[in-house]
């Protein structure tokens, strides 16, 4: 099946969105130097959810902020479609940052007296850009937020605030969007809603996902799981139940 393709992709689904080469990652130098990532090379394809996991202290949080462009790397090659990272200025970073990626935090980071519809185009005003109505309608009917667009987040649930983080992440037209722990504050019956709705994303929308989770449920969301262990991909799921990947992880806990 031929996934849809939403409006930002001028390049085809399973082209490159995110490639990181031989990608290593020092935190100190010298004999206390700590090696986060350790010559890592991964391809993230363009209309898939990928689910980063591993051990705590297994660099996946640190491979996701590399390939985001929240940290650099120590050696190796990150691109985004075709833009080698390394190379930016601060400037071009934080545009390429604004126009090609959305994030979603395990902290909301909503603006407490914004309401939901100006929280959600906060990033697009920032950018001086023109909101787009018709995409921005077509998000907000399919995180289910129509009615709760003039509340405040001190006026809706936690998982209500996770959508519109989500609706916020999507309604600039990012090719990637990056979920740190996502559903790391959310009971599990909003945890899946929010999983859903990422992968209502990617299946309706052509959204690229890619998420660090500790939780297998919501790995089970994902077309593949990465998995990770002393800085290194060690291992691969695709088309994953919660089952298998619990039963990976525990065996790279051991």
């Amino acid at each position: 099946m031929t996934r849809p393709m939403s409006p930002m992709h001028t390049t085809e689904v399973g082209a490159p969105a995110a490639t990181a080469i031989d990608v290593v990652k020092l935190y100190g130098s010298g004999e206390t130097a700590v090696r986060a990532l350790d010559h890592v090379s991964v391809e993230l394809v363009r209309g898939e959810f990928t689910a980063i996991m591993g051990p705590s202290g297994s660099g996946k949080s640190t491979l996701m902020h590399c390939l985001a462009g929240l940290d650099t790397v120590t050696s190796g090659v990150v691109l985004i479609g075709d833009v080698e990272l390394s190379g930016l200025s601060d400037k071009r970073m934080t545009a390429l940052r604004r126009d090609r990626i959305g994030f979603v935090f395990q902290a909301f980071n909503l603006v407490p007296t914004l309401t939901a519809l100006e929280n959600i185009t906060l990033p697009i005003d920032i950018a001086g850009r023109k909101v787009d109505q018709q995409w921005l309608d077509t998000v907000v009917m399919t995180l289910g937020l129509r009615d709760r667009l003039a509340h405040r987040p001190s006026e809706l649930s936690g998982g209500q605030q996770q959508r519109v983080a989500v609706a916020r992440a999507l309604a600039s037209k990012p090719e990637l969007i990056f979920g740190d722990e996502p559903t790391g504050n959310l009971d599990s019956r909003t945890s899946g809603e929010v999983m859903g709705i990422l992968r209502e994303s990617v299946d309706t929308l052509g959204q690229t996902v890619v998420i660090v989770t500790h939780d297998p449920r919501a790995a089970s969301y994902a077309d593949r799981v990465l998995f990770l262990a002393d800085g290194k991909i060690v291992d691969e799921l695709r088309s994953p139940d919660a089952d298998a990947v619990f039963d990976r992880m525990k065996t790279l806990e051991k």
